[in-house]
């Protein structure tokens, strides 16, 4: 991997630890604080509140500064959050925090998939977004479990600190190697800022937000209850689960290089694979859920098939919105947060009304489905407008 596609990765590691360490960290962090659980989990809705509600205007306000020293001054003001975390004395300084954290997110995001796609050949877009989203992959399967261990048994202002040595070593590498002559996609003449906002008025790009929303919502609504899933259905004990959420992070890893070499060939192509293969892996992991050596097998494909589908969206956004990029891409970071909180709700009103923690995998594949027909709709009406072309990363039909 290039190291400045390392550099803006590791960024994304950083902020993708940040936001789900504090998960696994709740019952530490409301001992300490002296506040219930449930008022701790609020730490992940103001964090997630932040990055969708806010990211997009932090996005618009910064478009005129160079690309480099934006990035560098998002991961300074995350650093600084993370700093504020480590030394808050009480729970509302904390929250307080949490949210300055969240607002360097969305922008910090967008830009890094942006400049992987700059500073790569056409041809080669999908795969450089995919090196972006590993950072977020190995969040999950590497950043939380480890931040939650440290926290476990130094306490959780050690996770928060462990997150500002790595964030102050993504900004030196960051001031090293990315370059400092970018090209600005964003126009600098009077009225850009309308202009920009006007791109996420494009239908194709408001489509391509929902698709978001849906595709990861289905992830997001057999993920949350994975855990359950595999102690309750297949019967895995707890120990035996931790070991499987590493195969599934393992898988998660694979196949989010997958999807970016799909997305090399054909963004719209790489995406529609991707949530059939979700549908069919989701529906076969429900069927073999009850057998053990299966539902091992069933994890692994999901966790591959299921973070497969993030480099493929976010190529779709960048080459539908070629006026504004890192805004629409920001936009779209906001749809993946919208998509975990749907999927979570959708997983946890299946269960509550009865069905079983199992079937929350018919309903992700019921919510993929509904994300791939749009897939093909948005694909249909990519063909309407050029039909004589064949739309690849880099064209703004796709």
């Amino acid at each position: 991997m290039p190291i400045v596609l390392f550099a803006l990765m590791l960024g994304v590691f950083c902020v993708g630890t940040a936001e789900i360490v504090i998960s696994g960290l709740l019952p530490v962090v409301a001992t300490d604080l002296a506040v219930t659980v449930p008022d701790a989990g609020l730490l992940v809705t103001g964090y997630a509140l932040g990055v969708t509600i806010v990211g997009p205007f932090v996005t618009l306000l910064t478009t005129r500064l160079p690309r480099k020293t934006l990035v560098l001054l998002l991961m300074g003001v995350f650093a600084l959050g993370n700093v504020a975390a480590v030394f808050a004395p009480d729970y509302d300084t904390l929250m307080a925090a949490r949210i300055l954290t969240s607002l360097s997110h969305g922008t910090f995001v967008a830009v890094a998939f942006n400049l992987a796609a700059m500073l790569s050949p056409a041809d080669k877009q999908g795969s450089a977004m995919a090196k972006i989203a590993l950072g977020f992959n190995l969040a999950n399967a590497l950043g939380a479990p480890l931040g939650t261990f440290v926290g476990q048994h130094l306490g959780w202002r050690a996770t928060f600190l462990a997150i500002v040595v790595i964030a102050g070593l993504t900004v030196a590498l960051i001031a090293l190697f990315v370059p400092s002559t970018l090209p600005r996609p964003e126009r600098p003449e009077k009225g850009a800022l309308r202009s920009e906002v006007k791109v996420l008025t494009q239908r194709n790009l408001q489509l391509a937000v929902v698709i978001t929303v849906l595709a990861q919502g289905a992830v997001f609504t057999a993920s949350t209850y994975v855990v359950p899933l595999l102690m309750d259905v297949s019967g895995f004990s707890a120990g035996t689960v931790a070991a499987l959420l590493v195969v599934f992070g393992v898988g998660a890893v694979l196949g989010n290089f997958a999807g970016g070499k799909l997305a090399d060939g054909h963004v719209m192509r790489g995406v529609t694979t991707v949530l059939v293969a979700n549908v069919v892996v989701l529906l076969l992991f429900w069927a073999t859920s009850t057998v053990p050596v299966l539902s091992a097998v069933g994890l692994f494909l999901f966790g591959a098939v299921g973070f497969s589908i993030i480099p493929s969206l976010q190529a779709r956004i960048q080459s539908v919105a070629d006026a504004a990029p890192t805004l629409a891409l920001s936009v779209n970071v906001s749809a993946f947060n919208l998509g975990n909180g749907l999927g979570a709700w959708l997983g946890g009103a299946v269960i509550d009304r009865g069905f079983g923690v199992r079937s929350v995998l018919p309903a992700a594949a019921g919510l993929a489905a509904v994300s791939l027909l749009l897939t093909l709709l948005s694909w249909r009406m990519d063909r309407s407008t050029a039909p004589a072309e064949e739309v690849k990363v880099g064209s703004t039909e796709d």
